[in-house]
């Protein structure tokens, strides 16, 4: 992959999709005033002329960032992240991997735009569900591993940090502990390493094994409330693709629960999971190995095997 510095100097954003999640993602950038340039890849021009119009009116109070729109990927060209958010959205009572069938060969055709014209650029799958997408991208693209990756457990990790953080009366950036896995159903939470200031959460004497399993269930349920409740989820998500491009812009070296192609993961291959990552200028660049208790191993297993029937 290329690292020149002009490369790293661009700051250009493309996100492709500018549904809910793609359009509270670019706002969320222009809040963080972390992109330099943000490229807004649609398909209806006239709608995302005016999403175009609706931000720059805000720029008065805001860092300066050119805000582009195009239906053409030609345009991806020069941006050092692409964000793909595109694809069939999640409805009421579906879950994520039911909707592979229709995002598969979206992700695909997008995958070869990506590669004709920005095959620098670190890319972000955010689109559902994002492991099986992840791991159908990397094989389409090519790219050195780490070059693509999908946004994976980092929501359901804060929604996680944040009920925990409830029970415990502490701030959840404070609680250390992730879930690990699908981006969905089969997820697990990682509690063997879990933590508060160094203190094990399971030596906490106001949380309780229930809590802790209650904390978790809201957390992987929670699209599905919000979305009967909304329609859609997209807030938080879209601080968390503001969170992920900064962390690569920025050469951050954050430490997330991102979906990578998996190599020999606890003896698990030719998938894509999520699983802590260090995450800076070049993506993924490595990969923690934690020690999972024979449960955690159990249920990281089965969670392989859930995804591993959609590719």
């Amino acid at each position: 992959m290329s690292m020149s510095k002009k490369k790293f100097d661009n700051n250009k954003v493309a996100i492709i999709g500018t549904g809910k999640v793609g359009m509270t993602g670019a706002y969320a950038l222009l809040l963080q005033g972390v992109a330099n340039e943000i490229l807004l890849i649609g398909r209806d021009k006239q709608k995302i002329l005016g999403e175009k119009l609706d931000l720059e009116h805000g720029m008065t109070f805001l860092s300066p960032t050119t805000i582009m729109v195009s239906d053409d990927y030609a345009q991806l060209a020069g941006s050092d992240v692409v964000v793909v958010t595109a694809g069939a959205p999640q409805e009421d009572a579906e879950t994520r991997l039911d909707l592979a069938a229709k995002n598969i060969a979206i992700i695909e055709d997008i995958t070869k735009q990506i590669v004709k014209y920005a095959p620098d650029a670190i890319v972000i799958v955010v689109s559902n569900p994002v492991d099986v997408l992840t791991y159908k991208a990397y094989l389409k693209a090519g790219f050195p591993k780490g070059q693509i990756f999908g946004s994976g457990t980092v929501l359901d990790t804060s929604r996680f940090r944040f009920h925990l953080g409830q029970y415990l009366r502490v701030n959840p950036r404070s609680v250390h502990t992730y879930v690990l896995g699908e981006h969905g159903d089969s997820s697990l939470p990682f509690l063997s390493g879990a933590n508060v200031g160094g203190q094990k959460l399971t030596e906490f004497p106001n949380l309780t094994e229930e809590k802790i399993q209650a904390a978790y269930e809201a957390a992987r349920d929670a699209a599905y409330h919000i979305i009967r409740a909304k329609g859609a989820t997209y807030y938080a998500i879209g601080v968390m693709i503001a969170q992920l491009v900064d962390s690569v812009l920025r050469d951050a070296k954050s430490v997330l629960p991102v979906s990578i192609p998996l190599h020999n993961y606890h003896g698990h291959s030719g998938i894509s999971l999520s699983v802590p990552c260090l995450i800076g200028r070049s993506g993924v660049e490595k990969i923690f190995n934690l020690e999972f208790s024979r449960r955690e191993e159990s249920m990281f297993a089965e969670s392989v095997e859930t995804v591993k029937k959609y590719l």
